[in-house]
């Protein structure tokens, strides 16, 4: 499995012989970062807001799933549960979704705003890599995602909806996230994240990935 990230919540889930997953496409024009220009076979929309539903940047892609549900397509398994609002500007409903990929399970928190009930994790099932905003704005705080990080206790953490150079929004940085969790700031990013699933740690490991440009 390959996970590479292209900035704020977007990000391409890849194994071989099985469905391409892109998550909450943004216009760039409203968040930064590169025009996207991507490949899949399914997008997955957390919100509706510009950061996360512009799905014309994603070609090929088959199935757009928005709403509530398990869903199995291409070999992928992917359960979609609702958890909190975003009312402001009228963008409904947060989706959670994870992703099992051959006995590996990614959830990606989308613009998850509030730590969630338990019965709301144990909703989402094992979740062994979990792709989680860190950066506040109308996203969990570094305080409060390191929260939810401790809840849901996955194998490994890739921190998103950040402020970074490309960034457009008032974010804030990754660093009070790393200070929440017991890191430096001195972290080496990755270019993508390439595993299989006995790379799973047993302990809690923070991945910071670079965006593609």
């Amino acid at each position: 499995m390959e996970i590479t990230w292209y900035g704020h919540s977007c990000f391409r889930i890849t194994e071989r012989g099985m469905a391409t997953v892109v998550t909450d496409p943004y216009d760039h024009s409203s968040i930064g970062y590169s025009p996207l220009s991507l490949r899949a076979d399914i997008v997955t929309i957390s919100h509706k807001a510009p950061g996360h539903d512009f799905t014309s940047a994603v070609k090929g892609a088959k199935w757009q799933i928005n709403g509530p549900g398990e869903y199995e397509i291409g070999g992928v398994f992917l359960t979609a549960v609702p958890v909190g609002k975003h009312d402001q500007e009228g963008n409904g409903r947060n989706m959670v979704f994870v992703f099992e990929y051959d006995g590996i399970n990614v959830g990606h928190l989308g613009d998850l705003k509030a730590v969630p009930a338990r019965k709301e994790v144990e909703a989402f099932g094992n979740v062994d890599i979990l792709l989680v905003p860190v950066g506040g704005g109308s996203s969990l705080t570094a305080a409060k995602a390191a929260e939810v990080v401790n809840l849901i206790e996955p194998g490994i953490v890739v921190p998103m909806h950040y402020q970074t150079p490309d960034c457009k929004l008032k974010l804030d940085d990754l660093g009070g996230f790393l200070k929440q969790i017991g890191l430096s700031d001195h972290v080496t990013p990755q270019e993508s994240l390439k595993l299989n699933a006995r790379d799973i740690p047993d302990e809690t490991k923070v991945v910071v990935l670079n965006y593609k440009h």
